[in-house]
């Protein structure tokens, strides 16, 4: 089941000017600060910027939809003909993410909390 859209990544090259960007756009301060990821929360929604989005296929922001099983929606979309971009992959704390590039070169991300 899909629980919505609450997140949305933007591969970034410069990740600090960026960081600003966002920090001036959003008015708020990132919840996580890293050199390869920084995270804002704002209402409701949840933007991060990824600096190395580009070398794995981000040709621009990907929305990821928050699901209750992202290996059978993962499956899902790959049976009915995406193009995998990067599979299931843990990134801290039990959160699973995979994305994918439809027939239309859109790309659509998955999200599912531990």
């Amino acid at each position: 089941m899909t629980a919505g859209l609450n997140t949305i990544m933007y591969p970034v090259k410069d990740i600090a000017k960026a960081k600003a960007l966002f920090s001036a756009l959003l008015e708020v301060e990132p919840y996580a600060d890293e050199p390869y990821y920084v995270g804002f929360k704002a209402a409701g929604q949840d933007v991060g910027l990824d600096p190395n989005g580009h070398a794995k296929g981000m040709t621009g922001p990907v929305p990821y939809w928050t699901v209750t099983d992202i290996r059978a929606r993962l499956a899902a979309l790959l049976d009915a003909g995406a193009e995998l971009l990067q599979d299931v992959q843990d990134v801290g704390g039990g959160r699973l993410i995979a994305f994918v590039r439809d027939a239309d070169g859109n790309l659509v991300g998955l999200l599912q909390d531990a």
